[in-house]
């Protein structure tokens, strides 16, 4: 892979983080309501306290706000919009592919073999009927290989996970392995770049959007934890 595409890969991440999960991530915020919360009482309070020391409600609402907007809701974001990327990330990189259950066909940077690539979010972001549907599409393609005679070997099918290390892979991500290659992390960006780096340099650079667009959610943040704690205080507690 050429340097200019890495730049883009970078570039397209970028602008994937501005125009979709920022977007969205502030939308969550701005909405973040108490009855929005799954509350164990026991629990938050323990949390509270041992977070701040107290259970007053400005206490409760940050053991609640911290998680959820530092955490829960942006990781669910990633996920739910990772397709975006993916896409992205198929016309920079390889090609995009209309064969079913393949998100994006690439020359191997390793190997030089061309690969058949399905891309899944992160390390735990598969259930297991999930691990049957991808086999099949896999075992649709190698028997369209065999009768068209095409060089696609079992090990040119393969499950791309973008973010994570192997052994932090599900079990579900293992019974594919067992058939298919599954590359994690810095596995799959040196496949795919040639660069055992890009992994890295790629997630610095989703953090680089905050100090380039000036974006400070210290103010807002705050703002959601008063307007949290003064709902709990006008419950009379949780």
């Amino acid at each position: 892979m050429t340097e200019e595409q890495k730049v883009s890969i970078i570039n397209s991440g970028k602008s994937y983080l501005r125009q979709i999960i920022i977007p969205n991530h502030l939308k969550k915020i701005k909405a973040l309501k108490l009855k929005d919360f799954k509350i164990n009482p026991f629990l938050v309070n323990y949390l509270a306290a041992f977070l701040c020391g107290n259970t007053e409600p400005v206490s409760l609402a940050k053991a609640l706000v911290y998680p959820r907007i530092l955490g829960t809701s942006i990781n669910t974001s990633f996920g739910q919009n990772i397709q975006i990327f993916i896409s992205q990330l198929a016309e920079i990189a390889g090609s995009a592919s209309g064969i079913d259950g393949v998100d994006i066909e690439f020359i191997d940077a390793i190997d030089g073999r061309k690969k058949y690539c399905q891309c899944k979010a992160g390390p735990q972001t598969i259930n297991k009927d999930d691990v049957a549907t991808i086999l099949g599409h896999f075992t649709h393609l190698q028997n369209k290989a065999r009768l068209d005679r095409l060089d696609i070997n079992i090990g040119d099918m393969i499950v791309g996970v973008l973010y994570g290390e192997a052994d932090e892979l599900s079990s579900n991500y293992k019974n594919i392995d067992k058939t298919c290659p599954v590359y994690c992390g810095a596995d799959f960006w040196e496949h795919l770049t040639g660069d055992r780096h890009f992994y890295y340099h790629l997630a610095k650079a989703f953090g680089e959007v905050v100090e380039e667009d000036n974006i400070d959610g210290s103010h807002l943040i705050i703002s959601k934890i008063e307007e949290i704690a003064e709902e709990i205080e006008d419950k009379g507690g949780l």
